[in-house]
């Protein structure tokens, strides 16, 4: 291959001592000093801004579902060079109180294979500081979704904090045959009307085995998700301030837009809505087939 006045590419890049690769990116076109990853860059900005704890995976994937077509180690380096990858996270405290003469229920969890909703939920609850003092969390996913159902927010790490939590995820889900509910061995959740109100419901009891932190692990990794993109993010100066804000990341954030890697980098409520149209998708199929048999 030959340029004008019969240089050759090899003899060009020899005189202005660049590389091959460099004298096929070069656009003359393009103005001298234009970053060519602008735009990107803003994207990833815009993301960050409004995500600030999503890493190079999430942003990667959010890109893609706004149009880009990106690559990962592109992604990272951008990130790094603005200085937008996340901040180290802090140590996650535990506040399960498994001393207790109640009665604790074998692990079920673990055998189960999940295939939709309302077949596992699971439970869980941890300390939120304010500015003068501490308040408590209780709150229910659904395994498959991981959809918060239910939650409460209190002053009292007692029976009913959990029980409130329980009530609300029982006023928006219909307890399917064969649901499980799994927690830890804490009081609460081994509380005699924690207990009843399971069973009122034909929802079967699992706990957590002893010693075992990674029996609930998909709650508790719910529960520093929270932590991180919120709580830490916030100085909430009381309790009613505290329930407004948490339930609007609950409600409208965690489960409407933010991405989750265990769905396919997709919302809860939007997995559940795609898992839905699905089942009825099949079950028309299935009947149509059925009436074609007949």
């Amino acid at each position: 291959m030959k340029a004008a006045r019969g240089l050759t590419i090899r003899r060009m890049v020899e005189l202005g001592r660049v590389s091959r690769s460099s004298f096929y990116r070069f656009d003359p076109q393009r103005k001298t000093g234009t970053d060519r990853d602008m735009e990107l860059r803003d994207a990833i900005q815009r993301i960050a801004l409004e995500w600030p704890c999503y890493g190079r995976p999430r942003v990667t994937q959010e890109l893609r579902r706004q149009g880009w077509r990106v690559n990962p180690k592109r992604v990272y380096r951008l990130m790094r060079e603005d200085n937008l990858l996340c901040v180290r996270r802090r140590k996650f405290l535990v506040t399960t109180d498994s001393n207790h003469r109640r009665r604790v229920y074998p692990n079920l969890a673990c055998a189960l294979v999940l295939t939709g909703v309302n077949q596992l939920w699971i439970a869980d609850l941890t300390y939120i500081r304010l500015l003068e003092e501490f308040v408590f969390l209780a709150a229910i996913l659904d395994a498959f979704s991981r959809r918060v159902i239910g939650w409460a927010l209190d002053r009292y790490l007692d029976d009913e904090l959990t029980l409130t939590a329980l009530r609300m995820a029982l006023d928006r889900r219909l307890s399917s045959p064969g649901l499980v509910h799994h927690s830890d061995r804490g009081s609460q959740y081994a509380s005699r009307d924690y207990i009843a109100l399971l069973q009122a419901n034909h929802i079967r009891i699992s706990m957590s085995r002893k010693g075992n932190p990674w029996d609930n692990a998909a709650c508790e990794s719910f529960m520093k998700t929270l932590k991180y993109e919120d709580v830490y993010r916030n100085e909430y100066r009381d309790l009613t301030e505290a329930r407004a804000a948490i339930g609007e990341f609950l409600e409208e954030v965690y489960n409407q837009k933010r991405l989750h890697s265990a769905l396919g980098y997709m919302p809860p409520a939007e997995f559940e809505a795609q898992l839905a149209a699905q089942n009825v998708d099949a079950a028309s199929r299935q009947l149509s087939l059925g009436v074609f048999e007949a």
